[in-house]
């Protein structure tokens, strides 16, 4: 019988599970599909919703293209996503089939939801799945996704499509059963059961860039929950093997206790799911207006400009000792901008039209990054 009543009482629940859970190396493992969608299925059963994250298009496209290992080049990382992806989802129609469940592929890539309209669509999509009773089955759109807009794990996109779809409950597995406090293999190390903040991560050593198949290691987890948990959602790290006993609600793993409160879902996703293209370099007065009052940014106190991005790009406004203060989508090119710094929007209007009476970024487009 399960105890950790945070994880029995979750009426909505992301699970992410990654590639070295679904995969060896000949392939995907469909025996393993099948065990979780069983352990998710009587959940399911439960009236509970669940939306699946599930790593595992690229390592699936290897084997069909004759690959010996991953690929490292973007394009052929495409090319097998672009294979893999429609075989894993078709194991994963057949397995959810048996209980009675359909299922929708959601591919999302870092842009869809940090840009404003993209972002209500896709929380919309998946609200509307959940309302149907299908089973969402989110991935990273790798087949088109670049570098630049690459969430880059699948652990931190499970973090914020979490907050995307107000889940109660993240639960992310893999191949090991809950983080230690040294290398799992070494002799002496010891399983942390909960962690309530910073300081029960002390002394606490992660790192490596897991299996072979796999983009996702020890430290991207950690990060994973505390994205999550900064923001409300408690996250039960622990093994594939581990989902029906974690997702029951028994003491498997390690569970992270939330440490804040609930806060914008999508200017999460412009905190963590972005990079910023370029840089927007702030006096004093600016720092004070955006940070300590929540303003917009104007161009009257910007003092410079840096990188090569466009209107709508994600952009760091950053403080007079360099230190990014904030993170923002921008509202002109970096070409415009030069030519707009230091001048109040009034006389820009007059001068330059209309269009040049708004703001350099738009506070409901902006995240505080440091107080």
């Amino acid at each position: 019988m399960g105890n950790r009543a945070v994880v029995t009482r979750a009426a909505r629940v992301v699970v992410k599970v990654g590639s070295s859970s679904l995969t060896t190396k000949g392939g995907l493992d469909a025996a393993r599909i099948d065990t979780l969608v069983d352990a998710l299925g009587a959940r399911l059963g439960a009236g509970v919703e669940i939306v699946l994250v599930s790593s595992g298009a690229i390592a699936t496209g290897i084997g069909p293209l004759g690959l010996k290992r991953r690929p490292r080049d973007l394009a052929t990382q495409q090319a097998a996503a672009s294979v893999g992806q429609g075989l894993l989802l078709a194991h994963y129609t057949g397995a959810f089939a048996r209980h009675g469940r359909t299922v929708g592929q959601v591919l999302l890539t870092a842009e869809d939801v940090t840009r404003r309209v993209h972002y209500r669509n896709a929380q919309r999509t998946l609200y509307r799945l959940l309302e149907l009773g299908v089973v969402p089955i989110v991935n990273e759109n790798d087949t088109v996704a670049t570098d630049e807009i690459r969430f880059g794990d699948n652990d931190r996109l499970a973090a914020l499509v979490a907050h995307l779809v107000d889940a109660d409950l993240l639960v992310l597995l893999s191949d090991v059963d809950g983080l230690y406090d040294g290398p799992p293999a070494r002799e002496g190390s010891r399983l942390i059961a909960e962690v309530r903040g910073a300081d029960d991560l002390e002394g606490v050593v992660v790192k490596g860039t897991g299996s072979g198949v796999g983009l996702g290691g020890m430290v991207t987890k950690v990060d994973a929950a505390r994205i999550a948990t900064s923001a409300g959602v408690p996250v039960v790290l622990t093994s594939a093997a581990n989902a029906a006993a974690a997702l029951a609600g028994d003491s498997v793993g390690t569970l992270f206790h939330p440490t804040g409160e609930r806060t914008g879902t999508r200017l999460l996703w412009l905190a963590h799911a972005t990079d910023a293209r370029g840089r927007l370099l702030l006096d004093a007065g600016a720092v004070e207006a955006v940070v300590r009052r929540r303003l917009s940014l104007l161009p009257a106190g910007i003092t410079g400009v840096e990188g090569a991005f466009v209107a709508g790009d994600p952009v760091d406004l950053v403080d007079e000792n360099g230190n990014a203060v904030a993170r923002g989508l921008v509202n002109f090119d970096a070409t415009e901008l030069p030519g707009l710094l230091g001048r109040s929007t009034r006389d820009l209007a007059r001068e330059l039209g209309p269009a040049y009476e708004r703001e350099v970024v738009h506070r409901d487009d902006l995240v505080i990054l440091r107080h």
